[in-house]
Formats: structure tokens, sequence, C-alpha cells
């Protein structure tokens, strides 16, 4: 051993060093510090597609909320005027000037499309976000405790047989003509049942968790049912969470043109009640603009919700993450 420190021209002090035993230092692990979200969002944004797709959801909510804010819609200002009345964007034009107002041209009372389409999307998404707030926080905390305790099981699945078998746009319906169709309504008729098959499908994914051996553990040391659901079941299931909001959001607004589609929609001007009022300009010629258009936004708006919802969902899942 001395023969070795000499070959290596250092003393022993400057080889070796005592360190003392620290129970507190040795307990403590060095690793990169992990944030779930900050992870989320750094796949989300990986993607190229999504920054463009997500670009166009701001301008669309732009054009939806602060555009009616800035400019005055009136459906009846050229009421009066029965030559301003089903022009086309280039007839529009050419009457009133090269303005933004008029780049989709008017409707049967002389009105802005253009304006028009943006008031009834402030609606349209407002009532979809709404509805989806409401039905996911109750469907969700229903479901993670539904499935997690035998006995509200035994309850809430004749519950789920009995309401569940009733068609869903059919006690919509229903509830549109009881009531006012208004939007309050719309809302009501949407989220009195609505959140029973969100329920649903949490429950069963609960149980396929409930009992691994945390859980087990948990409820051993006697921790109270509620609490094991919402610590260790729910941030367990972020991203099948976030995947079922992606289908429910667009899935509102498909609700609710469908049903003023048919005549049963709000009484408010949203985008179902446009495209229920424009359905005679779809076959007269001259006239599609009026119909398309609504049509066109309403798309844009539910895939550019789902296709946004879809890939965050996938983002969320911590298998993407490495």
């Amino acid at each position: 051993m001395d023969q070795d420190l000499k070959n290596l021209g250092m003393s022993e002090e400057e080889l070796f060093s005592f360190h003392d035993h620290s129970d507190l230092e040795s307990e403590k692990i060095t690793a990169p510090r992990y944030s779930y979200w900050q992870s989320v969002f750094r796949v989300f944004f990986r993607k190229k597609l999504n920054i463009v797709i997500l670009g166009v959801l701001v301008i669309l909510i732009a054009f939806a909320y602060i555009y009616p804010m800035v400019t005055e819609y009136d459906r009846f200002g050229q009421v009066l005027n029965p030559n301003a009345r089903h022009k086309s964007p280039m007839e529009a034009v050419e009457m009133f000037g090269l303005n933004i107002h008029w780049i989709l041209g008017t409707g049967g009372a002389g009105q802005s499309t253009f304006d028009a389409i943006w008031t009834g999307a402030q609606i349209s998404i407002s009532l979809a976000f709404i509805c989806a707030a409401i039905n996911m926080t109750v469907g969700v905390v229903v479901g993670a405790i539904w499935g997690f305790s035998k006995k509200v099981d035994i309850f809430m699945m004749e519950v789920y047989n009995i309401i569940g078998n009733v068609p869903y746009i059919l006690f919509i319906s229903v509830m549109v003509m009881l009531f006012t169709a208004s939007f309050w309504t719309m809302v009501l008729a949407l989220t009195i049942t609505g959140w029973l098959g969100i329920a649903y499908f949490i429950r069963t994914q609960v149980v396929i968790i409930r009992d691994r051996e945390y859980n087990l553990a948990s409820r051993c040391l006697g921790t109270s049912t509620i609490k094991i659901a919402m610590k260790n079941i729910l941030p367990f299931m972020t991203s099948v969470i976030v995947t079922l909001l992606a289908t429910e959001i667009p899935s509102y607004i498909s609700y609710e043109v469908f049903l003023a589609y048919i005549g049963m929609g709000l009484t408010d001007m949203s985008l179902g009640r446009l495209i229920f009022e424009a359905e005679s300009a779809m076959v007269t010629p001259g006239w599609q603009f009026e119909f398309w258009s609504p049509v066109a936004i309403a798309s844009i708006i539910t895939v550019v919700l789902y296709v946004i919802g879809q890939n965050l969902g996938d983002a969320s899942d911590p298998r993407t993450h490495m």
C-alpha cells in the first residue's frame, strides 16, 4: 500500500477522507425535479400540429367572444331594405362596400351572416363548456364513489338501468318541450341526466383499479372511501378523464345544432338556430352561403375541440413522458 501511494505521488490524507454519518443526509435522493403538468404540456407542444390547431382554437374563441363585443350586431338592421336580403358575398360587398361584415353575404332579414355566425358561436360554445363542466364534475365524483363503494354500486346500478335505457336525445326533447327553449333550459336538459353515462364509465374504470395493493393498504389503515377515491384513484385516471372530456364538449354543440335543425332548439340565435332558419337557403340558388357558413363554422369548432382534447389526453398519459 505504501509503495502504491508513493507511485501515485499523493499522501493518504489527499486520497482518503472521513465523512460523518448523518441519517438525514442518507435519506435524501438526488433526482431531477418532476412536474406532471409541465411534462404533459411539453409532450403536447412537441407536435407542431397541436400548436397550429391550438392557434385555430384561439382565433375561433376570439371571434366568438371578442368580435361581438366590438361590433354592434343588429339582426333587423336592414329589415326595411328589401334589396339587402339574401345577398351573396359578392353582391353584399358591391352594395355595402368592402367590409368584414359582408364577406359572407346577408340573411333573410338583410343581416350580416358573418356577424350572425359569431354571435351564434358564442352561445353554442358557452352552452358546450357549461354543460361539460357540470356533467364532468358530477359524473367523475359520483363515478369514483360509485365504483369504490359496493353499497353505492347496488343503488346506482338500479338508477342507471332505469334512466340509462331512456334515449338521451328523447329525454332532452321532452325537457325542451315542457319548458321554454331558453339557454338555461337547454343546460338543464343536457345536464339533468347527462352526468350518468360519464359516472358509469368512470365507475367501470375505478372497478378495474380499486383492489390494487396500495388501495387495500389505505383501507387497512382506515382511510375513508371518499379520500381513497379522490387521492388514490382519480389522479391515476387523468388521461382517461381528459380523453372523455374531449368527446363531451363537441357533443353538446352537436346536440344543440341537431335539436335546432329539427325545430326544438334554442330560441336564442345560436349556430343551430342559424342553420334551422337558413334551411330553405340550402336548395335556393345564390342563397347557399346562408346555410353552409354556419354549418362550416360549427363543424370546424367541433373538430378542433375534439382533436385538441384527444391529443391532450394522449399527452396526459404518463407513459408518453419518457
